[in-house]
């Protein structure tokens, strides 16, 4: 007996990227305006279909997004979780793989199309992006608490008072001095640039760190959180 399938539905599949930077000691996302429908002109998380003639997977997707879109290239990148269903998007059935990036505020271009917001004061946004923005935070503040993941919101070199403020800025409470450089020393993370350091104004001068070069694309991790 002859069976005929019906035909399915097409399935949207596409990634959506949650860019975080500190700016002013807060955490911020980066917007961009939309040029075309649905929500055209809309502020909206970087986003795009996957080009699967041109991607190799889903994360070489958002690599292009993120260079294509918004205008930075090398950035930490870490996938979070797929959001899926017919209602997420009004074009159809939709599957979107999300990835977070965290970058430097210095590695953000300046132009119309892209716009920091303050986490806490992101205001409506199309689809379901405020979920996967939520997702982003609560991945970032417990990875925060035992792992390296922050030192990818500095510049490429910063000294251990930056450093904490950064930790800080995620986690929203202040950190022991003491316990935050030992953390560091049992990362075995950072090392000292030779011969540089930051004058402080009244304070004597600070010792300039980077990261090492098996970090740069990795987390070091702490058997203890923070």
């Amino acid at each position: 007996m002859n069976q005929t399938k019906a035909p399915y539905p097409q399935v949207l599949v596409s990634v959506d990227t949650v860019v975080l930077t500190l700016q002013d000691d807060a955490l911020h996302v980066v917007l961009v305006r939309r040029s075309q429908p649905p929500f055209e002109g809309v502020w909206a998380l970087p986003g795009g279909y996957i080009h699967a003639q041109e991607d190799a997977d889903a994360q070489d997707s958002a690599v292009r997004v993120l260079r294509d879109k918004v205008g930075i290239a090398g950035a930490y990148l870490e996938q979070l979780a797929t959001f899926s269903g017919p209602a997420r998007d009004p074009r159809g059935w939709s599957v979107a793989i999300a990835y977070c990036a965290l970058v430097s505020s210095a590695q953000l271009p300046q132009h119309d199309g892209v716009k920091l917001v303050p986490v806490a004061a992101l205001g409506q946004l199309p689809f379901d992006h405020h979920a996967i923005v939520a997702s982003a935070l609560a991945r970032v503040r417990n990875k925060s608490q035992y792992s390296s993941l922050p030192v990818h919101l500095c510049g490429e070199t910063f000294t251990l008072p930056q450093l904490q403020q950064v930790y800080e800025g995620i986690l929203g409470e202040p950190l022991n001095k003491v316990s935050f450089r030992r953390k560091m020393d049992e990362m075995q993370l950072l090392e000292a640039v030779p011969g540089a350091m930051r004058s402080g104004g009244a304070h004597r001068p600070a010792q300039l760190y980077r990261v090492r070069a098996p970090f740069q694309q990795a987390l070091a991790l702490s058997v203890r959180g923070l």
